[in-house]
């Protein structure tokens, strides 16, 4: 008893000072605004907790195909593509993942601001004559080498990294739009590769912007010409029967960076529209002669890009519309004209009618510069434009008509470089005389886009592409076996080449 006693005093108490602490406690308590809005920079943007930074998450999710071409928004102008046969794809889909990190903090020298865009993509591959798997995106991030078993696993595909800058006080650090490129870039009202302009990729750059207001501004830059900005330095002395086959007039022979591209642009920002004026010098810098140093080298040789645009909005056609036009011209910097999303060296294969030609095939190659042994850089000449109309037919659909055109022209001393090669490796029939490494390069098509609800749309496009080559009618060729694409060694007819893609998108901003 004394025992039982004992426990139900003791509980008692224990409950009873259970509820004395309850009752101290708040019924509910009160809710907290963990983020709170930022209006500074206008919508999306949020306070980082405990900072007075404000940041923005946004980005996109979007799923391609492409039938009749072997990349992703460019035409089949070379390697499996341009094969035109068993190897080359139908089509090809690509699913992108894009997430773009805003963040911006008011000081007393002005807003200080970074920003970066971040991409997952899957892209499909294709098999090279020897049945490896190629091109599957898997040049940064990948569960497996390309053509092994677990290469189309989950991880798979790849990480890219389209900006990453800062800007402070004027100045802009770090990878970035190129301040030689239009808004528009080459996408005048399009999502197919056109040439006529310094192209979107963005660079690594330093940067300075004075902004003197009523929309008037000017940039200063110096930015990385690494892979962005160098087509190729050609030694023709280095040329092969292989290389040119596919339009590769020469060894490579890019040497290591002496100086950044330079360049300086004026823009004028007002409601009818937008006019702008880039130029550019580029440094072109040869490695060698030959396999070795003791073998000497050419002189650098500084080219420049020039480049005009206007656009004009709120057409009378309808709210919204608009029409974008980009002009350049380039000598002994080609990639302002053939940027970097775009290849620089085209081989097309088609049919014939020719007699004793296996099939026809279209060859044609850009670069910076060409030279041979013991003689100077011949600078490369290249000029263009690209053009769309855009139309919104009402808030749900929307159109576009667009076009790009680019020419690459040969100096007379470089086409005698060139020329000697084809003559003497390909057996060109007409010879010298009906030699001409020079052509033109276009894109005409036509885009509509439904948005059934905001932020999600479908789009389709059509482009018809052409390859101009300048070499004399009948002219032949003889090329050797190319196994990656199955091409035998043959007697082939020189012939202007074109093919036609069609493009689908389905795409969800956020």
């Amino acid at each position: 008893m004394k025992l039982t006693k004992s426990l139900i005093l003791g509980s008692a108490a224990m409950l009873a000072g259970t509820g004395a602490q309850a009752a101290d406690l708040p019924v509910k308590a009160k809710a907290i605004e963990y983020v709170k809005i930022c209006s500074l920079y206008g919508a999306g943007f949020y306070y980082i907790p405990g900072t007075d930074t404000c940041i923005k998450l946004g980005g996109y999710l979007r799923a391609d195909t492409v039938f009749n071409t072997h990349s992703d928004f460019d035409a089949p102008n070379n390697d499996l593509g341009g094969a035109r046969n068993r190897l080359s794809n139908y089509y090809n889909t690509l699913a992108r993942q894009d997430l773009q990190i805003d963040t911006r903090t008011a000081t007393e020298y002005g807003v200080v601001r970074s920003f970066s865009e971040i991409v997952f993509s899957w892209r499909s591959g294709g098999y090279n004559g020897a049945g490896t798997s190629v091109g599957n995106g898997s040049t940064a991030y990948n569960a497996a080498p390309a053509g092994t078993n677990g290469a189309g696993s989950v991880a798979g595909g790849s990480l890219g990294l389209y900006y990453a800058f800062i800007q402070f006080a004027g100045f802009t650090f770090g990878k970035a739009e190129s301040q030689f490129r239009t808004p528009w870039a080459e996408y005048p009202g399009n999502n197919f590769e056109l040439p006529g302009s310094g192209g979107w990729d963005p660079v690594n750059q330093i940067t300075y912007t004075a902004d003197f207001g009523q929309g008037i501004t000017a940039s200063f830059s110096a930015q990385d010409q690494t892979v962005h900005d160098t087509t190729s330095i050609r030694n023709v002395s280095g040329a092969t029967a292989i290389g040119l086959a596919t339009g590769a007039y020469g060894a490579n022979d890019i040497g290591g960076t002496r100086a950044p591209d330079l360049i300086a642009r004026v823009r004028l920002d007002q409601a009818w529209g937008l006019f702008q004026a880039s130029v550019a010098a580029h440094d072109n810098h040869a490695a060698y002669y030959g396999v070795d140093e003791t073998t000497g080298h050419p002189d650098d040789k500084w080219g420049w890009a020039a480049q005009l645009a206007v656009s004009i909005k709120n057409l009378p056609t309808g709210p919204g519309d608009s029409i974008n036009l980009t002009g350049v011209y380039t000598n002994g910097a080609s990639r302002y004209n053939f940027h970097d999303y775009m290849s620089s060296t085209f081989a097309m294969y088609g049919g014939t009618g020719l007699g004793g030609a296996y099939q026809s095939v279209g060859i044609a190659g850009a670069s910076d510069s060409v030279f041979v042994t013991g003689k100077g850089q011949e600078l490369t000449t290249t000029y263009g434009f690209n053009a769309g109309y855009n139309h919104n037919w009402n808030p749900n659909w929307s159109s576009s008509v667009y076009g790009g055109w680019a020419a690459v022209r040969y100096n007379g001393t470089a086409k005698g470089y060139v020329c000697g090669a084809f003559v003497t490796t390909l057996a060109l029939s007409t010879g010298l005389a009906g030699c001409n490494p020079d052509f033109n390069y276009a894109a005409v098509g036509t885009k509509t886009t439904w948005t059934p609800v905001k932020n999600l749309a479908f789009t389709a496009e059509l482009t018809y592409m052409m390859l101009d080559q300048k070499y004399a009618g009948g002219s032949t060729v003889t090329l050797p076996l190319q196994s990656n694409i199955a091409k035998p060694g043959a007697v082939y007819e020189l012939k202007d080449q074109n093919s036609l893609v069609l493009f689908l998108r389905a795409q969800r901003n956020f």
